[in-house]
């Protein structure tokens, strides 16, 4: 009979590396926005998609491009109605 504790166990340790990544690219999103806040300009999907380029092109980690490129692909992929409750 398998062992389906021990067959679960990446999966587990999957999930729990994306939730990770993603509370780890929100943190960085909301630097992001702080940002863009303190040099006195308005929020927009431009103005973040703008600074993440600007980051990504600079970033010589590659972990760290990963996490930019994942931010870029949901602002991108998101429009002002998908923000609305």
């Amino acid at each position: 009979m398998p062992n389906f504790a021990h067959s679960q166990e990446p999966f587990a340790d999957s999930v729990t590396q994306a939730c990770q990544h993603d509370a780890n690219a929100m943190t960085l999103l909301g630097h992001i926005i702080a940002e863009i806040l303190h040099s006195n300009l308005p929020v927009t999907n431009k103005g973040i998609i703008s600074a993440l380029i600007a980051r990504l092109d600079q970033q010589p980690d590659p972990i760290q491009r990963d996490t930019y490129r994942y931010l870029l692909e949901m602002v991108v992929n998101k429009t002002p109605d998908d923000f609305s409750l």
